[in-house]
């Protein structure tokens, strides 16, 4: 886990090993809402979103996996194969962090990531509204002084 964010200064989307992406949600335990967008170029920021990260990552063989936490393999995804900038954005982070475990079916927290075929850029923190977020992106920012 601490390799895909390594040099990172967000720690909600890990993409520092080509072709994986590492995503942090709020919930420990449970089932979350996730939909992922490829688009011809950058979207544009949805402001309702209240936390947004972006990363720029390798698919050198048309393949990403999404990894989650704790996981030996992740889901893999075909894309066209080239350079890409990603925007993860979620809702209910904090929230769903607090509860720590869904049991239900009804995700708590929601989640979207936006792809799209981009030059290489520095990962960058656009939005961050939740206690969890920032312990996550302090984690991140940290960890290259730690290796």
């Amino acid at each position: 886990m601490d390799t895909c964010f390594l040099g990172q200064m967000n720690g909600l989307c890990g993409a520092q090993m080509p072709a994986i992406m590492f995503l942090m949600t709020g919930l420990h335990t449970g089932i979350v809402g996730i939909t992922i967008h490829l688009f011809d170029a950058d979207p544009g920021i949805d402001e309702s979103w209240e936390e947004v990260v972006e990363v720029s990552f390798q698919a050198p063989k048309g393949v990403i996996t999404l990894m989650e936490w704790a996981a030996d393999q992740g889901a893999r995804m075909a894309v066209p194969a080239g350079s890409y900038r990603a925007r993860y954005q979620g809702r209910a982070m904090q929230t769903a962090n607090e509860l720590d475990t869904n049991d239900n079916d009804t995700p708590v927290d929601t989640y979207r990531l936006d792809l799209w075929l981009a030059p290489p850029a520095p990962d960058r923190v656009v939005k961050q509204t939740s206690t969890v977020a920032a312990y996550w992106h302090d984690w991140a920012s940290k960890l290259e002084a730690s290796e």
